[in-house]
């Protein structure tokens, strides 16, 4: 990846990322130990996913003035004050439950705000004169690593800072990963057709389509979207799920940890792999492929436990295609859309899939404690695969205007042509 720009949006991804997994093991403890309620140590993520809820009403004109690296570091540095707003207490009023919640709102709603519009304009950049066909698919893969590889790490590195410095101190090392973020964001230019034309002050922001009229107009956007959003509510099965079948064996927190070190382990470095063939990889049966074998494996799992390789072993199958089914997805969104339709395809991907764990966490307790974690495991296993095939089904029989979505990236073969019409 040459582009400077490309790699400046990839870095942020990393060091924004990173930041938050080091500080994630500090926040509750802080909580706890300002409020003294447990219930207290999980507002700040609650609040959070309200503003992503509801982002694609609230944000549908502010998603059309974020096309630059000036309008999304400004959009960071507002998350940097949400951030702050809870070691600031700390060291002062103390932390209570307003001011929680009050944090959560504001990063949450940046955070809605801030990934659809960066992987928008890394595509945007991406198809800039001078720019290689398929640039964009292969930056947007970059930042999926970037985004996972600091799952490796991030968490042990947090864990030791936290022995070492203490509680407060990581939530200011989040605090200023993002300002750093914000700071090199500045450099990063709006997109132009015009390399003499500055963006910012010449092209008038485009109105923000709604995410229905997107959809409607890209049967295999909706495809891809809407599965993406069927593995996000279904998502609390391989999390709580193992978590609570563990407890059921009586192998309290060992069916989990070897769950997401297999899953981790194999979508991190098939991720490493994925730049590299994105533009060979055909869009639509990757998506659903992903999604089919996430599926089997959630069907597996039960079966696999309470062996630990064996469930190590399932979670890794079923990792293992999931990194291209994303950039599928993404690619799929870059081939078929621009400027304010891009944004809300993208806006569409985070606000069904993230939107879509969370209402799944709210509910998949209860579930699960009706039903059992084994065959709750099953059960979402089933949705996956079923719509799978019928999504596979349903593009078949709507025609030849989604066919092409069948094959991979055709541009890759010479100049990009713009159509007209996320895990």
């Amino acid at each position: 990846m040459r582009h400077p720009h490309l790699v400046t949006l990839t870095a942020t991804t990393f060091v924004t990322w990173t930041g938050q997994r080091i500080t994630a093991v500090a926040l509750p403890l802080v909580a706890l130990d300002q409020t003294g309620d447990a219930w207290t140590t999980g507002l700040v993520g609650g609040f959070a996913g309200l503003p992503l809820l509801t982002s694609a009403w609230w944000g549908r004109r502010l998603r059309s003035r974020l096309t630059s690296g000036r309008s999304l570091a400004l959009v960071l540095a507002i998350q940097v004050l949400g951030l702050v707003l809870v070691p600031v207490a700390a060291a002062t009023v103390g932390v209570g439950a307003v001011v929680l919640c009050a944090a959560g709102l504001v990063t949450g709603a940046t955070a809605a705000m801030l990934a659809p519009a960066q992987r928008a304009l890394t595509a945007d950049l991406a198809e800039l004169p001078g720019n290689a066909p398929g640039v964009g698919a292969r930056a947007l893969a970059w930042q999926d690593l970037a985004h996972r590889s600091s799952m490796i790490f991030a968490p042990a590195l947090g864990a030791w800072l936290l022995v070492t410095w203490g509680a407060e101190p990581l939530l200011w090392c989040e605090a200023a990963a993002v300002a750093l973020s914000a700071a090199a964001m500045l450099t990063v230019p709006a997109a132009s057709t015009s390399a003499a034309a500055e963006p910012d002050e010449t092209v008038p922001a485009e109105p923000a389509p709604s995410v229905r009229a997107v959809l409607r107009a890209h049967p295999d956007l909706a495809v891809g979207i809407g599965l993406a959003g069927i593995g996000g509510i279904t998502w609390f099965a391989f999390t709580l799920g193992l978590a609570l079948l563990g407890a059921e064996l009586d192998r309290p927190g060992e069916l989990i940890a070897a769950g997401m070190a297999g899953y981790g382990a194999a979508t991190v470095g098939v991720s490493f792999v994925v730049p590299l063939v994105v533009h060979r990889v055909p869009r639509i049966p990757a998506i659903l492929v992903s999604w089919v074998m996430l599926g089997v494996a959630y069907l597996a799992l039960p079966l696999a436990a309470p062996n630990l390789l064996a469930v190590g072993l399932v979670s890794a199958v079923g990792g293992l295609t999931m990194p291209f089914g994303i950039a599928a997805l993404n690619a799929l969104i870059v081939d078929r859309t621009t400027g304010a339709e891009r944004r809300t395809a993208f806006t569409a991907e985070t606000v069904l899939h993230n939107g879509g764990a969370s209402a799944g966490l709210l509910v998949g307790g209860a579930l699960i404690g009706a039903f059992g974690a084994g065959p709750i495991l099953v059960v979402t296993g089933l949705i996956q695969v079923i719509a799978a095939v019928a999504a596979a089904l349903w593009l078949k029989s709507a025609g030849s205007g989604v066919v092409g979505s069948w094959h991979r990236d055709r541009s890759s073969a010479g100049p990009i042509s713009m159509p007209t019409a996320d895990r």
